[in-house]
């Protein structure tokens, strides 16, 4: 690295002038002092959470989008009513249409062992039918209030690994041990009493522990009740801040206009961007819409890997190599105006280099786009391109 470049990349993200600038337009809550740990796979999420759960003391807070009625949701059920019998206040909130295939059942025998259940958003829609197309699309566990989990996994068998039938899915998840905590138990209140009414009582933070973490964390919330989505400026904003590299991961790739415009600005400055991308999809009429993009990012030299070996679900942003964001959000329209996203950034040089790591280990293997393959696509694909992009909003 050149003194020129390292005197910029200070000058950037690692400024005071940078998080305050990202600050104002996310409305971004930072905490110093944390412990955050990478788990690169679902196995290792799940195996943690699941030693974690038995530790709680006071409550545990739950919060996702999808919650299925298999081996990984019941192991997940059994460690929720095992803390319930010991005294602990256990909630779990979920939405209704992303568990639309779980039996109700389910969710009583969660209820008959002392956990308070609410979905998000049941019928009938209160607010009219658009507001059907809302979804709580989060992924947390707060833990007594500062020990959280949280990342782009549902509860279910095809991102744990576990179960009989071993679907290949590819994501990630982190823990975060902290005074962040405290934010994210806030956020999980505030929906809680709108969706149920009352406050979830009970699940005052215990008293936290000395902690040695030596990350900077920030919390970015994003929803449709908000002025302006602070999801979209998040990633718009970190984008902006690169010195030298951007890498994102995403299932979902249907950016808009405004993201597209701040990655071609970076690459323009002469910043390596690179975008890791699935082949196989389980929605493909996002990834026929995602294509309509490729041509304008590969003549600006931005560089597209499609991942072929697994479902891609993960959702990343990591630049130059420290300052990562790992959530719910995919870079989509429907997570930067639609959905109750939740992401966090983590500033710390060992967190972003296993993160690195993490992801070179991903782009190996992975099928690079090139311009002139993509623009010998049949006839059939650009029309069906031109005819589905019009509805991308609502994918």
């Amino acid at each position: 690295m050149t003194s020129v470049r390292r005197k910029r990349k200070q000058l950037l993200f690692q400024t005071a002038k940078f998080f305050d600038f990202f600050r104002r337009n996310t409305e971004a809550v930072t905490f110093l002092g944390n412990r955050a740990t990478l788990y690169r796979y679902g196995s290792e999420f799940f195996g943690a959470l699941l030693e974690a759960l038995p530790q709680a003391t006071e409550s545990i807070c739950l919060e996702f989008y999808t919650i299925a009625d298999d081996d990984t949701g019941r192991m997940v059920a059994d460690a929720l009513i095992a803390a319930a019998s010991r005294g602990v206040r256990v909630y779990v909130l979920y939405d209704y249409i992303g568990c639309f295939d779980t039996p109700a059942a389910f969710f009583r025998r969660l209820a008959r062992g002392g956990v308070t259940c609410a979905p998000f958003n049941p019928p009938p829609f209160r607010r009219g039918i658009a507001w059907f197309d809302k979804r709580d699309h989060r992924k947390i566990v707060i833990i007594d209030g500062w020990r959280v989990f949280t990342g782009g996994m549902n509860i279910a068998d095809v991102y744990s690994g576990f179960g009989k039938k071993k679907t290949k899915w590819r994501d990630v998840g982190l823990r975060i041990e902290g005074e962040a905590g405290l934010e994210l138990l806030r956020l999980f209140r505030e929906t809680w009493t709108e969706e149920v009414g009352v406050p979830p009582v009970g699940t005052d933070p215990a008293p936290l522990p000395e902690l040695d973490g030596d990350a900077k964390v920030m919390v970015v919330n994003g929803g449709p009740h908000q002025k302006r989505s602070f999801i979209r400026s998040a990633f718009r904003v970190a984008i902006a801040g690169a010195s030298e590299s951007v890498t994102i991961a995403s299932p979902y790739f249907i950016p808009g206009p405004r993201v597209i415009r701040s990655m071609l600005r970076a690459a323009g400055r002469g910043v390596r961007v690179r975008l890791l991308l699935p082949y196989k999809s389980d929605v493909p009429l996002v990834r026929l819409v995602s294509r309509t993009y490729y041509g304008q990012l590969l003549k600006n030299g931005i560089e597209i890997h499609e991942m072929d070996r697994a479902v891609l679900h993960a959702k990343v942003l990591i630049i130059d190599g420290d300052w990562t964001m790992v959530g719910s959000a995919n870079m989509d329209l429907r997570s930067f105006h639609r959905n109750y996203e939740l992401n966090v950034v983590v500033d710390s040089h060992d967190f972003g280099a296993q993160v690195v790591d993490m992801l070179e280990t991903d782009f190996a293997g992975t099928r690079r786009i090139v311009l002139h393959e993509h623009e010998r696509r049949g006839w059939p694909v650009r029309l069906l391109e031109r005819l589905f992009s019009p509805v991308a909003w609502f994918l």
